[in-house]
């Protein structure tokens, strides 16, 4: 990679500072085209790792604007090439422009993800910390930042590499029987091989298991709160936003269409969708917004569905019901504070083995109640873990356990040893995807197109 490439850096939108970064073998030279440092010193004669104020000028001398140069020499840099970041102010014309600029002197538009995709390829991160990026960047809580950041630190990676380690010390074992069939593989080392491919099949399983956690933690769980109109809906994602992120009236109809928020509940990202209160309604608007409450419950991964303590059930009710069934949903019975109509052993009869909390946002019974058993369908979480992040993870490591258990299988059948390392070698293939080891180009592409530019 010869070229010199170069985004903006910082999210769009006015700010005190913007960044401009530019990367490649030639990035101090393009950059002291057009940046003239206030002492007069050059970028090219300046050491890594310094920082130097001046101003970025366009090539008929006229300043763009004032800015800080910040100079890192390879390998020193987060790509490992030569890497300067251009400080300015955050308007968005004055970054297009010094952006502009920096393409007249030599560079070209840096691709998505094109930065971190070059820190790969030049070694400084392997696949899984390279996705760690995005994932700290898209962090919803604090507790998804921790894993994240664990990650990125390589925690996946070490894990991976330690169960490398352990596979490719039994090849090393067969191998050598391969290469010097005079000394023949006794039953003892053969065992200790065996009980060594349990123990990492047990590892990767680990790793599996992690699967869904992980995806909660970067997508956040999708909750649906549903029911009739006026049952609190809209005060229950307030609540959990905890600001008027939906308007509250007691003109029923008033949310016509599904609002989403994420929301944090005990370091766990929810991403909270209010619906439509779902009833017989002759308004053709209100009417779409009550199909798309009816999809949203459909396909949430938890739903709350709230009813009125104060009114009697209805038909209106027993629509809720209907999409209750087989589906993993908490209900809450809203407005504790008032006399109370329904109750929730009538509540219980209508839906057996369900749990039910008696709720009132005003006085703040059931809150407390609510949280933990959110917390209890999403399970305990470890995060010092290593999380599986996205499906193709998850397909490379069944893949993986599969020659692990297919060389077992070999190893009980005396088929002979060879077929063991051929298993075996399979599976280290396998993680070699994982890590980025030996990967293709086209999902390489698909996995930074998911970057920002400027990342």
């Amino acid at each position: 990679m010869e070229d010199t490439i170069s985004a903006i850096c910082t999210a769009a939108g006015a700010a005190g500072v913007g960044i401009v970064r530019l990367s490649g073998a030639d990035a101090i030279a393009v950059a002291d085209k057009i940046f003239s440092a206030a002492n007069g010193k050059r970028l090219t004669q300046a050491a890594g790792g310094t920082i130097h104020f001046g101003h970025v000028k366009n090539f008929s001398g006229e300043v763009v604007d004032e800015a800080l140069a910040l100079v890192m020499r390879a390998p020193k840099s987060y790509t490992r090439e030569n890497v300067v970041e251009l400080q300015c102010h955050g308007s968005s014309v004055a970054l297009r422009e010094v952006l502009k600029l920096t393409f007249e002197a030599g560079a070209r538009p840096a691709e998505r993800g094109e930065f971190t995709k070059r820190a790969f390829l030049n070694g400084r991160i392997d696949l899984t910390q390279a996705q760690a990026v995005l994932d700290v960047i898209q962090a919803k809580t604090s507790a998804a930042l921790t894993v994240a950041q664990n990650q990125l630190a390589g925690k996946t990676s070490e894990t991976l590499r330690s169960i490398r380690r352990a596979i490719l010390n039994s090849v090393a074992h067969i191998e050598a029987t391969i290469d010097f069939p005079e000394d023949d593989l006794d039953d003892v080392i053969l065992r200790e091989v065996d009980e060594n491919i349990s123990a990492q099949i047990e590892r990767l399983n680990a790793m599996l298991k992690n699967q869904s956690a992980g995806k909660i933690l970067r997508d956040g769980l999708e909750t649906a709160i549903i029911g009739k109109p006026n049952v609190g809906k809209s005060s229950l994602l307030n609540f959990f936003a905890k600001t008027e992120r939906a308007i509250v009236t007691d003109i029923p109809g008033t949310t016509r269409d599904s609002i989403e928020e994420f929301v944090n509940v005990g370091g766990i990202p929810l991403k909270i969708i209010d619906t439509a209160g779902i009833r017989a309604s002759g308004d053709a608007v209100e009417q779409i917004g009550i199909a798309r409450a009816r999809d949203c419950a459909r396909r949430a991964e938890l739903i709350l569905a709230l009813f009125d303590g104060s009114r009697p059930l209805d038909a209106e009710d027993a629509e809720i019901f209907k999409l209750l069934t087989n589906r993993n949903a908490l209900i809450l019975l809203t407005k504790a504070d008032l006399p109370p109509v329904t109750t929730v052993d009538m509540l219980a009869k209508k839906i057996p083995a369900a749990q039910i909390i008696g709720l009132s946002l005003r006085s703040g019974v059931g809150v407390d109640e609510l949280m933990s058993a959110i917390g209890e369908r999403v399970g305990a979480i470890d995060f010092e873990m290593s999380f599986v992040r996205d499906e193709r993870e998850a397909n490379l490591l069944r893949r993986a356990m599969n020659h692990l258990h297919e060389a077992q299988e070999t190893i009980r059948l005396n088929v002979g040893v060879d077929f063991v390392s051929i298993d075996l070698h399979a599976a280290l293939e396998c993680l070699s995807e994982l890590t980025g080891e030996s990967v293709g180009e086209d999902v390489l592409n698909e996995i930074f197109s998911k970057f920002c530019i400027g990342k």
